[in-house]
Protein backbone atom coordinates (compact mmCIF):
# COMPACT_ATOMS: atom_id res chain seq x y z
CA UNK A 1 0.00 0.00 0.00
CA UNK A 2 1.35 2.97 -1.15
CA UNK A 3 1.10 6.40 0.78
CA UNK A 4 1.13 9.72 -1.17
CA UNK A 5 2.33 12.55 1.15
CA UNK A 6 2.22 16.06 0.82
CA UNK A 7 4.35 18.80 2.86
CA UNK A 8 4.40 22.71 3.10
CA UNK A 9 6.11 23.36 5.85
CA UNK A 10 6.31 26.79 5.82
CA UNK A 11 2.59 27.05 5.35
CA UNK A 12 2.07 24.33 7.91
CA UNK A 13 0.21 21.72 6.21
CA UNK A 14 0.48 18.23 5.41
CA UNK A 15 -1.85 15.58 3.69
CA UNK A 16 -1.39 11.83 3.40
CA UNK A 17 -3.72 9.94 1.53
CA UNK A 18 -3.75 6.88 -0.86
CA UNK A 19 -5.90 3.97 -2.65
CA UNK A 20 -7.22 1.96 0.49
CA UNK A 21 -6.40 4.41 3.53
CA UNK A 22 -8.17 7.01 5.03
CA UNK A 23 -7.17 10.74 4.62
CA UNK A 24 -4.98 12.29 7.15
CA UNK A 25 -4.54 15.96 7.05
CA UNK A 26 -2.63 17.92 10.08
CA UNK A 27 -2.73 21.89 9.90
CA UNK A 28 -1.06 24.41 11.79
CA UNK A 29 -2.83 27.50 12.91
CA UNK A 30 -2.63 30.11 10.23
CA UNK A 31 -0.58 33.07 10.48
CA UNK A 32 1.68 30.82 13.43
CA UNK A 33 5.34 31.06 12.81
CA UNK A 34 7.03 27.97 12.22
CA UNK A 35 10.05 26.60 14.34
CA UNK A 36 13.08 25.50 12.58
CA UNK A 37 13.68 21.97 13.90
CA UNK A 38 10.10 20.51 13.08
CA UNK A 39 8.57 19.78 9.43
CA UNK A 40 4.88 20.56 10.56
CA UNK A 41 6.40 23.45 12.21
CA UNK A 42 5.65 22.71 15.94
CA UNK A 43 5.51 20.31 18.42
CA UNK A 44 2.54 22.74 20.31
CA UNK A 45 -0.67 20.27 20.72
CA UNK A 46 -2.42 23.67 20.50
CA UNK A 47 -1.04 25.41 17.60
CA UNK A 48 -1.92 21.67 15.45
CA UNK A 49 -5.56 20.38 14.23
CA UNK A 50 -5.39 16.62 13.39
CA UNK A 51 -8.14 14.72 10.72
CA UNK A 52 -8.41 11.43 9.94
CA UNK A 53 -11.08 10.80 7.28
CA UNK A 54 -12.58 14.06 7.73
CA UNK A 55 -12.75 13.46 11.17
CA UNK A 56 -11.32 15.03 14.65
CA UNK A 57 -8.56 13.40 15.80
CA UNK A 58 -6.34 13.96 19.37
CA UNK A 59 -2.70 14.60 19.17
CA UNK A 60 -0.43 15.33 21.57
CA UNK A 61 3.47 15.64 20.31
CA UNK A 62 5.64 15.58 23.51
CA UNK A 63 8.24 18.49 23.87
CA UNK A 64 10.92 17.16 22.13
CA UNK A 65 14.16 17.67 24.73
CA UNK A 66 16.66 15.83 26.50
CA UNK A 67 15.01 11.73 26.20
CA UNK A 68 14.28 10.19 22.96
CA UNK A 69 10.70 9.83 24.30
CA UNK A 70 10.53 13.36 24.83
CA UNK A 71 10.08 13.16 21.19
CA UNK A 72 7.02 10.87 21.26
CA UNK A 73 4.07 11.85 19.17
CA UNK A 74 0.33 10.47 20.81
CA UNK A 75 -2.66 10.20 18.38
CA UNK A 76 -6.38 8.92 19.47
CA UNK A 77 -8.43 8.63 16.85
CA UNK A 78 -11.33 6.15 16.90
CA UNK A 79 -10.75 4.54 20.68
CA UNK A 80 -7.41 3.43 19.36
CA UNK A 81 -4.17 5.11 20.60
CA UNK A 82 -1.31 5.36 18.10
CA UNK A 83 2.60 6.45 19.25
CA UNK A 84 5.48 7.84 16.87
CA UNK A 85 8.96 7.14 19.31
CA UNK A 86 12.33 7.40 18.28
CA UNK A 87 14.57 3.84 18.96
CA UNK A 88 17.21 4.62 17.43
CA UNK A 89 19.24 7.71 15.59
CA UNK A 90 17.40 7.81 12.41
CA UNK A 91 14.79 5.54 12.83
CA UNK A 92 11.00 5.89 14.83
CA UNK A 93 8.64 2.81 16.06
CA UNK A 94 5.06 3.61 15.21
CA UNK A 95 2.88 1.67 17.89
CA UNK A 96 -0.99 0.97 18.10
CA UNK A 97 -2.38 0.32 21.53
CA UNK A 98 1.01 -0.71 22.61
CA UNK A 99 1.81 -3.15 20.20
CA UNK A 100 4.59 -2.20 17.07
CA UNK A 101 2.91 -2.15 13.89
CA UNK A 102 5.77 -0.30 11.76
CA UNK A 103 9.51 1.50 11.50
CA UNK A 104 9.58 4.63 9.94
CA UNK A 105 12.76 7.01 8.67
CA UNK A 106 12.03 10.63 7.74
CA UNK A 107 14.61 13.34 7.61
CA UNK A 108 11.90 15.67 7.51
CA UNK A 109 11.48 16.53 3.68
CA UNK A 110 7.91 14.70 4.03
CA UNK A 111 9.55 11.63 2.52
CA UNK A 112 8.80 8.75 4.35
CA UNK A 113 10.70 5.41 4.38
CA UNK A 114 8.71 2.33 6.05
CA UNK A 115 8.61 -0.96 6.88
CA UNK A 116 5.18 -2.49 8.17
CA UNK A 117 4.39 -5.22 10.41
CA UNK A 118 1.78 -8.22 9.24
CA UNK A 119 -1.34 -6.70 10.44
CA UNK A 120 -0.33 -3.01 10.21
CA UNK A 121 -3.79 -1.73 9.10
CA UNK A 122 -4.45 1.08 5.96
CA UNK A 123 -4.82 3.65 8.90
CA UNK A 124 -1.59 2.57 11.07
CA UNK A 125 0.26 3.05 7.19
CA UNK A 126 -1.59 6.32 6.53
CA UNK A 127 -1.35 8.07 10.24
CA UNK A 128 2.32 6.63 10.80
CA UNK A 129 3.46 8.13 7.52
CA UNK A 130 1.81 11.92 8.51
CA UNK A 131 3.35 11.69 12.10
CA UNK A 132 6.94 11.05 10.33
CA UNK A 133 6.55 13.17 7.58
CA UNK A 134 5.37 16.27 9.86
CA UNK A 135 8.12 15.49 12.78
CA UNK A 136 10.74 13.83 11.35
CA UNK A 137 11.89 10.38 13.27
CA UNK A 138 14.68 9.28 15.61
CA UNK A 139 16.82 10.77 18.38
CA UNK A 140 20.13 10.66 19.68
CA UNK A 141 20.29 8.89 22.99
CA UNK A 142 20.35 11.04 25.58
CA UNK A 143 24.29 11.03 26.65
CA UNK A 144 25.13 12.29 23.06
CA UNK A 145 23.08 15.02 23.41
CA UNK A 146 24.56 15.96 27.35
CA UNK A 147 28.31 15.14 25.69
CA UNK A 148 27.51 17.34 23.09
CA UNK A 149 25.96 20.50 25.14
CA UNK A 150 29.01 19.73 27.56
CA UNK A 151 31.66 19.69 24.63
CA UNK A 152 30.03 23.15 23.77
CA UNK A 153 30.46 24.66 27.08
CA UNK A 154 34.41 23.55 26.99
CA UNK A 155 36.52 26.49 25.55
Amino acid sequence: MYAHTELDGPAGTLRVSGHGMPTVELVRAPGTRPDAHTPIGTRSAALLTLTVDGEPAAIRPARGRLLRRSYRVDVRTGGVRHRLVPCGHQDSRFLRNGRRTGTLTSSGDGRVIDAWEPGATPLDIALGTALAAAFGTGAAPWFETVGEIVSGLIP
